[in-house]
């Protein structure tokens, strides 16, 4: 059960709105190619931009103070930035970025690029000849990758409780480790 709930905090869900809110506006409905190539560069921007976001949020995480209040910090390779008060007994160390963030970080890229570039907007933007002759790809490719993705999150979950998703009590990895552990 701790690894459907890890999908959840993993999936770029607020990223993918954001692009699909405002694909429509950047890209000018589809038809950046026939207008004015701005409408490409302002699309090529907002996919960098989101796949950017995608990346970097598998590395913030969160934790209790003593006194209730919840810090947003960075994992990095010796703990977290910004880094703890001096009275505080979160221990960064705990927080240190691991091989499987990155693997983490790059399948929620993986799985937003396969969602913007197959996304009908974006097709008709960048390759229109596409969308006639890659129907079967464009259908079939996201269901594919995001099971995939799916199951690796279950199989590896992830401990980080990045910025929206509730905080540990005081180390990252408290929660996960007593479920897996039994």
């Amino acid at each position: 059960m701790a690894g459907i709930g890890s999908l959840l905090k993993l999936l770029p869900t607020g990223t993918v709105f954001t692009f699909e809110f405002l694909n429509p506006v950047l890209s000018n409905n589809g038809t950046c190619s026939t207008s004015s190539p701005v409408y490409k560069y302002l699309t090529s921007i907002l996919i960098a931009i989101c796949g950017l976001s995608c990346f970097f949020s598998s590395f913030t995480d969160s934790y209790k103070t003593k006194d209730g209040k919840i810090r947003y910090v960075f994992a990095t390779f010796k703990g977290f930035w910004p880094s703890a008060d001096q009275d505080s007994e979160v221990d960064s160390s705990k927080y240190k970025i691991k091989i499987g963030d990155f693997v983490h970080a790059l399948l929620a890229v993986s799985i937003f690029a396969v969602l913007a570039l197959l996304d009908s907007n974006t097709v008709a933007c960048f390759y229109p000849s596409f969308q006639s002759n890659g129907k079967k790809l464009m259908m079939a490719l996201p269901p594919v990758i995001g099971a995939l993705s799916g199951f690796i999150f279950a199989v590896f979950p992830n401990n980080r409780h990045g910025i929206g998703y509730p905080a540990a009590a005081n180390s990252s990895s408290s929660v996960t480790n007593v479920i897996n552990k039994t």
